[in-house]
């Protein structure tokens, strides 16, 4: 694998992201931060033009304001509040000032519900890596974990899951795949993230395809 050379302390940076996120959510816990920067190196195989570091910095800090929307129940956008603490962050670890923009402009741009498009090569990267996450056999994981943390019910029907509300009862794996998860391939920015998207995606289709057939939703006549 390439060697990155870092124009700051990315060990110190690491460890300090790493005991940042103790406290989230396993859905959006370090661990999580390891897959993501693990699909962006994939990711950068296929596309060489863009700037390594930049991309496993945008990569590792992505999620760095996710304990302050967990906090807020979701009133604080963490793609947000994290691109507005990456300056301090790399300036503490000794990157450079012109860092700090190309680096917050991933982070700002990463989530899946937010307003800010990816524009450049390496925003599209880690937009991609962090998707993947959300996919195939880990993403049915997450989901499943995320509704257990919440109370949900393990599984429930089409209609009661899409007409259902968040951090609810019906706040189910499916719920997810239905609302979000499943249309995750389109909106890919890069091909090579999009053709992996697709095949994840499938995966989850029939494993959805799967539990409702075994699932009896309904009152039992007797």
């Amino acid at each position: 694998m390439e060697k990155t050379v870092f124009h700051g302390n990315f060990k110190t940076l690491y460890a300090t992201v790493r005991e940042h996120l103790s406290d989230s959510g396993s859905c959006h816990d370090f661990d999580h931060t390891l897959r993501v920067m693990g699909n962006a190196i994939k990711l950068l195989e296929q596309y060489p033009q863009a700037d390594r570091e930049m991309v496993i910095l945008g990569a590792l800090l992505h999620d760095i304001g996710r304990p302050e929307e967990e906090k807020s129940r979701g009133k604080i956008c963490h793609a947000a509040a994290g691109a507005n603490m990456v300056k301090k962050m790399l300036a503490d670890h000794g990157f450079p000032e012109d860092f700090t923009a190309p680096v917050a402009g991933i982070i700002r741009c990463h989530r899946f519900r937010g307003k800010n498009e990816p524009q450049t090569i390496e925003e599209k990267i880690v937009f991609d890596a962090d998707k993947l996450d959300s996919l195939g056999a880990i993403g049915l994981g997450r989901a499943f974990v995320f509704a257990g943390r919440e109370n949900a019910r393990v599984h429930n029907t089409e209609s009661e899951a899409l007409n259902g509300k968040a951090y609810s009862k019906e706040d189910t794996a499916f719920r997810e795949y239905l609302v979000k998860l499943r249309f995750l391939p389109r909106r890919m920015q890069t091909v090579a993230g999009r053709k992996e998207a697709v095949e994840r995606a499938g995966f989850m289709a029939d494993f959805f395809e799967k539990i409702n057939q075994e699932t009896f939703l309904g009152d039992i006549e007797i």
